[in-house]
């Protein structure tokens, strides 16, 4: 359910700025979902690798900041490869890679928080242990 909520964001938010910004171009809706998971897909596979080998480089510092540049990288690989997407330039995909990771973590915590709630209510809170623990 995630992947696909996931996917959903990525879709809105690379059709929100192709309307934003100039220099990125999508034909509809359904190539921004294509877009989308192919970006998801390279990320999984390709991604993966490349950031493993750069964070080793930074010693596993800058982890965030590779994995921003190893998603840029594959918009701009997906950018070759769908013929009705186009990026120009670097900093456009960069600012994509950004607006995505922001707008899947704020979904992220928002739906986070919720079952959070769930959860705390089953767990006993201290002053609950406090007073069973002075009981016996």
């Amino acid at each position: 359910m995630d992947f696909i909520v996931n996917l959903l964001i990525s879709a809105g938010v690379i059709v929100l700025l192709a309307y934003i910004l100039p220099s990125v171009h999508v034909k509809s809706f359904w190539t921004a979902l294509w877009v989308a998971f192919l970006i998801g897909l390279l990320n999984a596979t390709i991604g993966w690798i490349l950031g493993g080998i750069l964070n080793l480089v930074t010693f596993f510092l800058l982890d965030a900041i590779v994995g921003l540049i190893v998603t840029t990288l594959m918009i701009k690989l997906v950018d070759k490869l769908v013929r009705n997407f186009k990026v120009d330039g670097f900093l456009p995909a960069l600012i994509i890679a950004i607006a995505t990771a922001l707008a899947i973590a704020a979904v992220g915590y928002i739906r986070g928080s919720e079952g959070e709630n769930e959860r705390a209510s089953l767990e006993p809170r201290p002053q609950q242990t406090e007073q069973l623990l002075a009981q016996m």
